[in-house]
């Protein structure tokens, strides 16, 4: 994993795209703070870029550093669902311009899969992960299911667990008002 984690950070600091696997599905990534490359991936994907993307980050403790107010709940939500959390802020700084919404929120899960939790500690900086599709087809759950236009078009495709096979979905989505309050968009 160490070997494979220094491969894919040389591509990330050079500013170009991954595909990768997650704690959900297969993703599309790259610097949330590179506003050519999240481009690169708009175009890769055919998404309209009014859809902005989920960013990862390794650490609850750094979400401050992305997002202006941080709810006293966040934490409690962030630690105490089980599966795969994504919560969309309000007020989003330090990220790409056209990786944060036009009503200025971004969605951000904490990862907790060990390789990309690493990946991104030592990057030091968030990453984007897009579930590795052209936009309006299936979300491939495994390596196989990815079309060979996404894998042809990212510039690395990362060498860990192509061959597993799990019953992964989309993560569960939140939007969290700056008042605690929050609202549950996808279960």
């Amino acid at each position: 994993m160490k070997e494979e984690i220094k491969n894919t950070l040389t591509y990330l600091n050079e500013g170009k795209i991954i595909l990768y696997p997650t704690d959900t599905i297969w993703g599309i990534g790259c610097d949330a703070t590179n506003y050519q490359a999240v481009d690169r991936i708009y175009h890769l994907k055919q998404r309209v870029e009014t859809k902005s993307m989920i960013i990862l980050l390794d650490d609850a403790a750094k979400l401050s550093q992305y997002v202006k107010i941080v709810p006293d709940i966040t934490m409690d939500l962030v630690n105490s669902i089980e599966s795969p959390l994504t919560v969309i802020y309000r007020g989003a700084k330090g990220l790409a311009k056209n990786v944060i919404a036009s009503d200025g929120s971004i969605a951000i899960r904490v990862i907790r899969d060990s390789f990309c939790k690493e990946l991104i500690r030592q990057f030091g900086k968030p990453i984007i992960s897009t579930s590795a599709n052209v936009s309006g087809t299936i979300d491939p759950v495994t390596f196989s299911q990815i079309p060979a236009v996404i894998k042809s078009g990212v510039d690395y495709i990362v060498d860990h667990h192509r061959d597993r096979i799990v019953t992964a979905k989309a993560s569960r989505m939140i939007r969290l008002e700056s008042n605690g309050e929050f609202t549950i968009i996808r279960k």
